[in-house]
């Protein structure tokens, strides 16, 4: 599967483009829609699954000239009456380095490069009618659906909480064909 396939998965679900034009239409700086949003279409697709339920849209901004989080707030409560029973979950990441314990990143991007897996560290936005995306850390593992740690989260404390997503989100039991590079990353550096 290719970017271009990925894209296309995106393109092909129109709850998915109705998503992504409200955001847009919410008219954020920097804005990115990631996580679970692309990451488990593409792994259903793989799998011959329908689309799963939304647990949450992770919809990533950047704006350091509004870091107030009554901002936030703000957009969802816009995007809910846009479109109403979408999980919405707004952030500027502008000011999330600091719930994270992080140094301030420089743009959503950045933020999203950081989150707990490669295969998760990927966003879609909206340019014009074009959907463009974004893979912080490449698509292999996404396509192969692999799970491994972000170099963000590669240490022992970021490798638990990975497995620990694994197992409350209950990843295995819907993707059986996920391969789990959880600890390995350790052994490589130790060896």
């Amino acid at each position: 599967m290719s970017a271009q396939d990925v894209v296309g998965v995106i393109e092909s679900d129109p709850a998915a483009m109705r998503v992504l034009r409200t955001t847009a239409d919410l008219g954020l700086p920097d804005w990115w829609i990631g996580a679970g949003f692309v990451r488990n279409r593409v792994w259903d697709a793989i799998s011959g699954l329908p689309v799963s339920a939304e647990r949450d849209v992770d919809v990533a901004y950047f704006d350091p000239e509004k870091l107030d989080p009554r901002e936030d707030a703000r957009a969802e409560a816009q995007a809910m009456v846009a479109l109403p029973g979408v999980p919405w979950e707004i952030r500027n990441q502008a000011r999330m380095h600091l719930r994270n314990g992080d140094k301030p990143y420089t743009s959503a991007l950045d933020a999203i490069s950081r989150w707990p897996e490669t295969a998760t560290c990927v966003a879609v936005t909206l340019r014009g009618d074009s959907v463009r995306l974004v893979s912080c850390h490449g698509l292999a593992d996404l396509v192969g659906m692999v799970v491994r740690p972000s170099p963000a989260m590669n240490n022992a404390a970021g490798r638990a909480k990975v497995q620990r997503r694994v197992e409350v989100k209950g990843w295995l039991d819907r993707w059986a064909g996920l391969r789990l590079e959880i600890w390995r990353s350790r052994q490589a550096k130790e060896g």
